[in-house]
């Protein structure tokens, strides 16, 4: 537990009685009165996060936004300053470094707001090749970023005198006057809820005046705090994608369906050959949902098959929806020849990290996983589409699953 670096919230956190778990190299609370109650309290008020450790660096200089814009999948002319934009980091082979969020400051300065466990690679891989001039500064310790989620997140943010009336996808720089201290901060209308929500970069010693200031003016609209136990079963919901479970170095955008998140109009981003002939071939597995039949509650590694016991994948995501009162998940799944009712990609997402387990080699000196890890399709069994019935095994027995189109429950980010 030593080696876990802490939250400047940390304090708050054990005074509110929160549960601690290790995450992407953090110590971070998992929950406070419950997974169900606070994803309830989300859904239907409003709950804020700790979410501090997804990192956070600055790339400064004369182009900077259109250096970073070579590398990444997005493409930055599709936004304007004040904007932020979702998208991916890939691998030679077209798999997922990372997934992140770009807030676009101005063509000289972005921020990036990358996974906890991958923040250092994302910035090695940028750094290697980028012009001399650019300044690169890693503020992953010396930023906190706490989440405000649910119906009642812009009510919340009125009476705290943060600005609510911000487009989504949108920031702004403002300033919170609190117990006689001025921080500057950024409000950012993300999430990975699926709910209309916010959330604020403060700097770090701020961090407990900023969180203190939301509790005490957002008591009125019913406000809790929820950990990354609630965060998790929200964003499953969604079918928003988990970097380490649904997206990794072996599974490429074209895969999990994302593929919105790539800018195929651009000359060039990192990994972008392979991809490309990937999307032209069609991919040999897709990310799909799937919903309980019965009682089976899905979890990542179990095996899915079909009716006459062929494999046709296996779950990368998995848990029980406390909206829906089922069991639900993603899973990687061999697609039936050109399905008629497969959606091309599921909504929109924004982030956490585990570690996925490799299915190479260890890589050589000097080489990352993510660049020697190769996409490997399962064996050929025959395809899935929407509307399909499917076996998943738990434990020695099969239990009936649905596919079908993600989000499990409609998202309402623009409410």
């Amino acid at each position: 537990m030593s080696d876990l670096i802490e939250s400047a919230l940390v304090s708050v956190h054990r005074e509110a009685g929160a549960k601690f778990a290790p995450f992407g190299g953090w110590n971070m609370p998992v929950e406070y009165s419950g997974v169900l109650a606070e994803h309830k309290a989300v859904r239907e008020s409003v709950g804020i996060f700790d979410v501090s450790h997804l990192g956070t660096f600055l790339v400064e200089g004369e182009d900077a936004a259109a250096y970073i814009n070579t590398r990444l999948t997005n493409d930055l002319n599709r936004i304007s300053p004040g904007q932020a934009q979702y998208t991916l980091l890939l691998n030679q082979t077209g798999g997922v470094v990372d997934d992140m969020i770009i807030y676009l400051l101005s063509e000289s300065a972005v921020m990036v707001i990358p996974n906890a466990a991958n923040s250092d690679e994302v910035i090695r891989r940028l750094r290697d090749n980028a012009p001399a001039h650019l300044t690169w500064t890693d503020r992953h310790t010396q930023e906190a970023i706490i989440a405000v989620q649910g119906p009642n997140s812009a009510s919340v943010l009125d009476a705290t005198g943060l600005p609510s009336d911000i487009g989504y996808m949108s920031f702004v720089r403002t300033e919170l006057a609190s117990q006689g201290q001025v921080v500057s901060l950024s409000v950012c209308r993300t999430g990975y809820t699926g709910e209309h929500g916010y959330e604020i970069v403060v700097p770090a010693q701020s961090a407990v005046t900023v969180w203190e200031s939301l509790f005490r003016n957002g008591a009125q609209y019913g406000v809790v705090p929820c950990g990354l136990g609630a965060r998790d079963t929200l964003r499953t919901e969604m079918g928003y994608p988990l970097h380490g479970h649904d997206l990794s170095p072996t599974i490429s955008p074209v895969e999990a369906r994302v593929s919105w998140a790539v800018g195929w109009k651009k000359e060039h981003f990192d990994g972008d050959e392979a991809v490309r002939a990937q999307r032209k071939a069609g991919a040999t597995r897709t990310l799909l949902g799937i919903r309980a039949c019965g009682r089976g509650i899905p979890r990542p590694g179990m095996q899915v098959f079909d009716n006459s016991g062929r494999l046709l994948g296996e779950v990368t995501s998995g848990t029980f929806s406390p909206t829906e009162k089922v069991g639900i998940g993603l899973a990687l799944m061999t697609p039936a020849p050109n399905p008629a009712k497969l959606r091309t990609d599921p909504g929109t997402p924004t982030t956490p990290v585990l570690p996925t387990t490799p299915t190479a080699d260890p890589p050589s000196a000097g080489e990352s996983s993510a660049d020697t890890a190769p996409i490997v399709p399962p064996d050929n069994p025959p395809g899935v589409a929407v509307g399909d019935h499917v076996l998943v095994e738990m434990r020695g027995r099969n239990e009936e699953f649905e596919v079908v189109s993600p989000p499990f429950v409609p998202p309402r980010v623009n409410d």
